[in-house]
């Protein structure tokens, strides 16, 4: 039987399938040869779909036939990959295939003929095949007119005709890739303004004289450049308001209405903590997206500005990297003390550095940037806009985040002096790193005629019900659409709209408008709620409102009884979970569960339930059984949810809490009293409004202020750390905040005062019971001791230590306090090797699996006693691996570096290790790494530079350089000896070179 279209019969389905599996056989087979030819079939077929972005084989037809015969299943399915769901899949040529039949058409008159011939192929809505057809008619579009999407329809049809040999009359590749890509960094923006905006006007004008002064370049005080003549910083302006009243649209409309003044346009970034490539903890990503979005604003410095970018996010990577180190040698008592809070200092000081570095290069490239488009007749500096959104997990006490946020503003303020910095988030805090006040603009309700605007945008038509319901609702946006949405449900009946009005509470004083508002909303939730047709769907709706998730299940097992529904089977469940699904006040969270917008619920929840009340907590109560029942972290967090929502004891919630739950429970707060929201803020961290940490339990209170202390003495702020520390007394006896004024009070050179603190708070921990308090108290204790120069208290202090662990059954904190005691007589006259050779013996006893949990302890445990302990390294890599950040990087390569020079024989074998770790990937031309750093890098990214490290240690060095510069790349961040100190030949002391570095024999394990 013929494959070829040119039979002109159709072929039925079982000789197709027959057909296709033989060709697939063949295909497969590994004895055949696949042939290099392209037959005349399969080439007609390749050139008919060569400018479709999608099609359907078996629709397909070749020009001149009137039917499709199905030849083009066989003929090209090798040349396709398939899109979309099975049972709408679709077909789409592979992209070089596409490129070599493209630049095989005869030319522009054959690819207008090819797309006219397959008009029943196209989509219905514009696509890049339209696109295409107008540029080959002659009637190319006005890109200026077109969509986000439209561009890159259009983008992708220029790059497809680009290939047509003789097509001419196509617009310039790299200025529509710029425009589409324009498109894209203000489509988040015009997104939130696609309703009309009402109102503002003097909040606009606000931040716009903030940006652009109205005094002009030639004020007094004022220089060319735009700078004062006085310089100094210009603080920051913060834009805050309650939730809902559209802090977001303002600041969009504020960048969009710029950009439309040809006069006033500057350039501006807009960055949105809430999309999931940037962290708020991270700053570095923050500097990327700027790098990013000036790239598009400056395309002659696009490769400068993304090489930035790209370096950000390798320099975000290594942060992570030591982040985690800090908060792995804070979970243990015994390092918290001493390797937690000095590589908590030191993360901090490096990071900020290196931030404050790359954020003056980008704003030296700004200038540069800028200079290049300045003319006579603007000889000033314009301004430049970086706009945060969503900045309030950032805002509070103490918060690093705002710490490196201020000196990232006031550095690049120094290098472009208009950089001006618009931040969305909570009212201003009070943080010591601010050395000017932050300006302020409060975003309160609408003006009466915006509010009948917003109203008349949402679907009111009349202007006196309009009116009407503005006075009774008053300028909350939130509120104005929801008394919208009510309005129209009502329908146009004077009646049922006399009634909704009627149904609303009289605007009163301004004291009670807060209330007022929950009142409103409440109300006009209930509304909405009673024009769900469905009787039984609605009677689930508003308890439903406490649950978090809604399944099928959860119907029929937690929701319907106590709704007074009996739901006896899950077909039923499925029924109504379906038209629960319908409603425009729920979203699908995924694809077996649906949950209620979360404005919905954040109004909801903080409304008594009225007659519900009872229903409500039933149905948490039902939660609570049904989770408890069930396995898994999400599970778990749902259960403590919704404990904590009927308010138990917060000490009885704790017990159900497992490590993991925190991701389920983020955000949750705002569902809660203060007492549950003080337990959760306790054990998730971020901000503590007022009433929260008034409300929260002491020891929940503690916790929170512990960790605000220790986020102000990582930064160095060691007077606010101990002021922040004078509330709420007396603590509890293991409360953190002991060890924290002992702290506190050392930095502040009250040095006597903390060592009497301390030991009065040992005393406490032992007559109470707290092993873990008191294990970091004994290493503090110690510390304050060897710092004094009285090694003979540290040492006491530090074998109590280990007993005490040894005591609790704690093998890991023994290790820890063994490692001090270690550490303490290595600084020592004499070096004492037995507690290496403890700590040796530890280290081979504990089970790798239980090693594996705290990779940062075994390696500074490791780096520790690599010269007395052979093996130690080797089975520290083998077992944790080295740490992935810059700084390891660099430690390895300058060891390396030294060994070499100083022994040019063993650069044969190291380049060797070195090629073979960074694998194939070395070969390319054009920038493939040649130096040390750069190849080191490539392993780390191919993840074999623990082999490479362990071939390393089999090296004969005799300098013993590269085995000291392995011990010390596997200390980083752990005050471990660098390899300057700790190169380990017999001049050093060391074990004999003979030894060896490598690999310990199974008599050394």
């Amino acid at each position: 039987m013929s494959t070829s279209p040119s039979d002109g019969r159709p072929l039925d389905p079982a000789a197709a399938r027959e057909l296709f599996v033989a060709r697939l056989r063949a295909e497969l087979h590994p004895g055949d040869e696949r042939p290099q030819e392209v037959s005349d079939a399969r080439r007609a077929y390749r050139e008919a779909v060569c400018l479709l972005s999608r099609f359907d084989p078996q629709r397909l037809r070749l020009p001149g036939e009137e039917t499709a015969t199905g030849g083009a299943v066989l003929e090209l399915v090798d040349d396709c990959t398939t899109l979309g769901m099975q049972d709408q899949a679709g077909w789409s040529l592979k992209s070089d295939v596409r490129d070599r039949t493209l630049r095989g058409l005869a030319g522009p008159a054959a690819a207008r003929h090819v797309l006219e011939c397959h008009l029943d192929q196209l989509p219905g809505e514009p696509g890049p095949e339209r696109f295409a057809l107008a540029y080959l008619s002659g009637h190319p579009p006005e890109t200026d007119r077109l969509t986000t999407d439209e561009l890159a329809d259009a983008l992708q049809a220029v790059l497809w005709l680009s290939r047509v040999p003789g097509t001419t009359g196509l617009p310039d590749l790299a200025e529509l890739q710029l425009t589409l890509e324009r498109a894209r960094l203000l489509d988040p923006l015009k997104r939130l303004v696609r309703s009309p905006f009402q109102g503002r006007t003097r909040e606009l004008a606000e931040l716009r004289d903030y940006v652009v002064p109205s005094v002009g370049p030639t004020a007094p005080g004022a220089r060319p450049d735009g700078a004062p003549q006085h310089p100094g910083p210009v603080p920051p302006l913060v834009v805050h308001g309650p939730g809902g009243m559209g802090k977001t649209t303002l600041l969009a409309k504020f960048v969009l209405d710029t950009l439309h003044d040809r006069a006033g346009c500057f350039p501006f970034a807009y960055i949105d903590f809430e999309r999931p490539t940037l962290s708020i903890q991270e700053p570095l990503t923050l500097i990327a997206e700027v790098a990013r979005q000036l790239g598009i604003q400056f395309p002659a410095h696009r490769a400068e500005l993304d090489a930035l970018a790209h370096e950000c996010q390798e320099a975000a990577r290594s942060q992570r990297e030591g982040q985690e180190r800090v908060s792995q040698l804070h979970e243990l008592a015994t390092t918290r003390a001493v390797l937690g809070r000095r590589s908590s200092q030191q993360f901090q000081s490096l990071a900020a550095g290196r931030e404050t570095d790359l954020i003056r290069r980008l704003a030296e490239v700004l200038r540069r940037a800028v200079a290049e488009r300045k003319d006579g007749e603007h000889a000033q500096d314009p301004p430049f806009a970086l706009v945060v959104d969503s900045f309030e997990e950032a805002q509070y006490r103490g918060s690093p985040v705002v710490g490196r946020m201020v000196a990232i503003y006031l550095s690049f303020q120094s290098i472009y002096p208009r950089m001006r910095l618009i931040v969305s988030g909570r009212a201003p805090v009070e943080h010591p790193a601010k050395t000017v006040e932050s300006l302020g603009i409060e975003l309160g309700e609408l003006d009466p005629e915006a509010a009948v605007g917003l109203l008349t945008s949402c679907g009111v038509k009349d202007p006196e019900v309009a009116r009407a319901l503005a006075d009774r609702v008053g300028g909350h946006p939130l509120s104005l659409k929801l008394a919208a949405r009510a309005a129209t449900l009502a329908g146009a009946g004077a009646e049922r709209t006399c009634e909704l009005i009627r149904s609303l509470p009289e605007r009163r004083h301004q004291v009670f408008r807060g209330v007022d508002q929950l009142l409103v909303q409440g109300i006009l939730y209930d509304r909405i709620l009673s024009h769900i047709s469905d009787e039984d769907v609605r009677r689930l709706a508003h308890p439903g409102l406490v649950l978090r998730f809604i399944t099928p299940e959860i119907i029929q097992e937690v929701l319907a009884e106590p709704c007074g529904l009996r739901v006896t089977t899950p077909d039923e469940a499925r029924a109504l979970f379906a038209e629960l699904s319908r409603l425009d006040l729920v979203e699908p969270a995924r694809p077996d569960a649906v949950r209620y917008r979360s404005d919905v619920r954040a109004i909801m929840l903080r409304l008594p339930g009225g007659d519900r009340t009872a229903v409500m907590r039933e149905v948490e109560r039902r939660a609570v059984e049904h989770y408890a029942a069930r396995d898994g972290l999400e599970a778990r967090a749902e259960e403590i949810y919704h404990r904590l929502r009927l308010d138990e004891n917060p000490r009885s919630v704790e017990e159900r809490w497992l490590p993991g739950v925190e991701q389920f429970l983020a955000g949750a707060q705002q569902d809660m009293t203060p007492r549950a929201a003080g337990l959760l803020t306790a054990r998730l961290g971020g901000g503590t409004p007022d009433q929260v940490a008034a409300g929260a339990d002491q020891e929940d209170w503690e916790r929170i202020a512990a960790r605000e202390v220790e986020d102000l003495l990582a930064q160095g702020y060691a007077q606010a750390a101990f002021d922040r520390l004078g509330r709420r007394q007396p603590w509890t006896p293991c409360s953190p905040l002991h060890a924290l004024l002992a702290e506190a009070l050392n930095r502040l050179g009250r040095q006597d005062e903390a060592r009497r603190a301390t030991a009065e708070a040992i005393d406490t921990a032992e007559r109470a019971g707290c092993g873990e308090r008191r294990l970091e108290l004994l290493l503090l204790s110690a510390r304050l001791s060897e710092e004094a120069g009285d090694l003979a208290s540290a040492g006491r202090a530090l074998r109590i230590a280990e007993d005490v662990a040894v005591g609790l059954g704690q093998d890991l904190e023994a290790m820890g306090a063994l490692l001090a005691r270690a550490r303490l007589t290595a600084g020592a006259d004499g070096a004492d090797p037995e507690a290496d050779r403890e700590l040796a013996e530890r280290l081979r006893q504990l089970p790798d699996a239980v090693l594996a949990d705290r990779p940062v302890l075994v390696r500074a445990v490791a780096s520790q006693i690599y010269d007395r302990a052979p093996g130690a390294l080797d089975h520290a890599l083998e077992v944790v691996g080295l740490p992935a950040d810059d700084e390891t990087l660099d430690a390895l390569g300058a060891a390396m570096r030294r060994a070499t020079s100083r022994q040019p024989a063993l650069l044969g074998r190291v380049m060797e290790i070195l090629d073979e770790a960074a694998g194939p990937s070395r070969q390319p031309s054009g920038g493939a790494p040649t130096g040390i750093a750069g190849i080191l890098r490539l392993a780390r990214d191919r993840g074999t530079l623990d082999t490479l490290a362990r071939r390393l240690l089999a090296v004969p060095d005799k300098s013993g350089e590269i085995v000291a510069g392995v011990a010390a790349a596997m200390g980083v961040g752990t005050g471990a000896r660098t390899a300057g100190h700790a190169a380990s030949g017999p001049e050093h002391g060391g074990r004999p070179q003979d030894e060896g570095s490598g690999p310990a024999g199974p008599e050394d394990r």
